[in-house]
C-alpha cells in the first residue's frame, strides 16, 4: 500500500487570552485568531472507518482552547510554539503549521500574525515564518 496522508485544517479559532508584556496587555485579555494545519499519515484502519486509530481534531482543539484561555503569554512566539507542540503531539503527525493573529495589535493594521512549522524529519528545527496581515 502507498503511504497516504491527510491534512486537517482548523480555521479561524477565535479565543481570548493574556498576551503581551505591556502593562495594558497584562491586565486585559486580547482576541487571537488561530489557524492550525496538521498533516498526518493515514493507516489502513482509518480508511476502514476505525475511529480509535484516527487523529481526533476535536481533542486537539479542546486542548488548544484550554491552554490558550488559561494561559498568560509575554511573547507571540511562545503562544504559537505551545499550540504547535499540542498540534504535533500525535505520533502520526509529520507536519504541522500554526498561525496566530492578534487583531488590532498595530494601530493601522488589521492584525499581526506569526507562524511556526513542525516537520517530523527535522523535529529539532522549527521554521519561523512571520508575516503582517
Amino acid at each position: 500500500m502507498n503511504t497516504r496522508f491527510a491534512t486537517i485544517n482548523i480555521q479561524n479559532l477565535r479565543l481570548r487570552t493574556y498576551i503581551g508584556f505591556n502593562q495594558e496587555e497584562m491586565k486585559k485579555q486580547q482576541d487571537v485568531v488561530i489557524n492550525i494545519e496538521i498533516r498526518y499519515q493515514v493507516n489502513e484502519k482509518v480508511l476502514q472507518d476505525k475511529v480509535h486509530d484516527a487523529l481526533n481534531y476535536k481533542t486537539v482543539t479542546k486542548t488548544v482552547i484550554k491552554h490558550v484561555e488559561q494561559g498568560r503569554f509575554l511573547l507571540h512566539e511562545k503562544l504559537v510554539a505551545d499550540i504547535l507542540a499540542i498540534s504535533s503531539e500525535h505520533p502520526t503527525v509529520n507536519h504541522a503549521r500554526v498561525t496566530v493573529d492578534k487583531p488590532h495589535a498595530l494601530r493601522f493594521a488589521d492584525s499581526v500574525s506569526l507562524s511556526l512549522e513542525y516537520t517530523a524529519d527535522n523535529a529539532n528545527i522549527v521554521n519561523y515564518l512571520e508575516k503582517a496581515s
